[in-house]
């Protein structure tokens, strides 16, 4: 495993709002700078609920990527690829498709839901289906130790381990299993006969603790390929060989980035605020907010906790903007365009450095595109090597 590999992606779906920013983009940005970060673009999965409206796609990528881009993104730090042009996305899933329970899919609880939800599309289709599996896929085929998920989100991910556990434990047996381990422990230097008394109190005893200090020790090691710590790590648990190694979610916070209208900012409720909004739409959008239904009148005092606008506040404005705020719209002291001028501010100075680095690549398109073919020759290089392994534990080797 890669323990300090991410994979996470989305779906294209044309330019990005400011609750894509503050949701999940930020936080790509702050990760990039300390983990190895792959940024995908899922064009595979965008077809599983709108495989009838296939028009947009192209279009929306290179407008999903350069808000990425703008937002910060560096593709000198992170590998930004397209799904699609990774064939290897779609050979592992079809491998992992010969061995995954249909009964697994049946159960994720986002596909009843998406279901219920969509009832007006044919869903009864296998890709939407198994769109979690690849997702499995996804991940696996880059052996991606961390996956950044919210709390709906983690189904997936376990779904994720128990395919990996299930392959692993019905492929990861090499013939000559115990040499090799026994071959790789002597990498280990003057650490393996500590890892060796650990694997041994953790088989016998059960010691989680001598797991723990095991998988320490194989994390730290400097002297192992990625072939002899996975056959080390399948060892140490009297296992064969780890060959899709079992990611972990990596729980991020709720997006708290409100919309127009005091929801979750979402295309689908209409109340968004673009990533590269012009300022002068900005600014309409903003002093349209619906506010305290209570100030009918200006000299009519308000409750900034019944404003949609007050949501906005606690995002763009500081301590003393807010005491300002409260005190003035509940003595009817502000107007209410007024308390709304900072958080057009706040705003429009929070885009103002995604306009500056979203220029080049909007006047160059074609440095866009030679991001993303690095980045899918990098992604494709990786996710070649895992379909080797998978294809040779599957006998499809030859």
């Amino acid at each position: 495993m890669f323990a300090n590999r991410i994979l996470s992606g989305m779906r294209p779906t044309g330019s990005l709002h400011l609750g894509h920013y503050h949701g999940v983009i930020k936080n790509w940005v702050a990760l990039q700078n300390s983990h190895d970060c792959y940024f995908m673009v899922a064009d595979w999965h965008a077809l599983t609920t709108n495989y009838d409206a296939v028009g947009g796609i192209e279009a929306s990528i290179w407008d999903m990527v350069i808000d990425w881009l703008a937002s910060g993104v560096d593709p000198d730090k992170a590998t930004v690829f397209v799904q699609s042009k990774v064939p290897q996305h779609a050979e592992l899933h079809l491998a992992l498709s010969m061995v995954t329970p249909l009964s697994w899919l049946e159960r994720v609880p986002t596909y009843k839901d998406q279901i219920e939800k969509l009832s007006g599309k044919d869903l009864g289709t296998y890709g939407f289906l198994g769109y979690p599996l690849l997702q499995a896929a996804d991940i696996l085929v880059y052996k991606a130790g961390l996956v950044p998920v919210g709390e709906d989100q983690v189904p997936h991910i376990e779904l994720t381990r128990e395919i990996a556990r299930r392959f692993n434990n019905l492929f990861g047996r090499e013939p000559n299993f115990e040499e090799l381990a026994r071959v790789a422990l002597k990498k280990l230097g003057k650490a393996s006969k500590s890892f060796e008394q650990l694997r041994t109190a953790y088989l016998q005893d059960g010691q989680a603790e001598a797991l723990a200090g095991a998988r320490e020790i194989l994390l730290a090691s400097q002297n192992l390929g990625v072939a002899d710590r996975e056959r080390l790590a399948g060892w140490l648990e009297n296992k064969g060989k780890t060959i899709l190694p079992e990611s972990e979610a990596m729980l991020t916070e709720a997006a708290k980035m409100p919309g127009l209208d005091g929801q979750k900012m979402s295309k689908s409720y209409g109340n968004t605020i673009t990533m590269r909004e012009d300022p002068a739409t900005v600014t309409k959008k903003v002093r349209a907010m619906p506010t305290d239904p209570a100030r009918v009148r200006r000299t009519d005092p308000g409750d900034p906790a019944k404003c949609p606008v007050w949501q906005l506040h606690q995002v763009y404005s500081d301590d003393s903007t807010r005491a300002w705020v409260q005190a003035g719209c509940s003595s009817a002291g502000i107007g209410c365009l007024d308390c709304k001028q900072p958080v057009i501010d706040g705003v429009l100075r929070e885009q103002q450095p995604m306009f500056e680095r979203a220029e080049p690549y909007l006047t160059q398109p074609k440095l866009v595109r030679e991001i993303i073919a690095a980045g899918n020759a990098k992604a494709e290089q990786v996710a070649r090597t895992t379909m080797q392994e998978v294809r040779a534990a599957m006998g499809l080797g030859y």
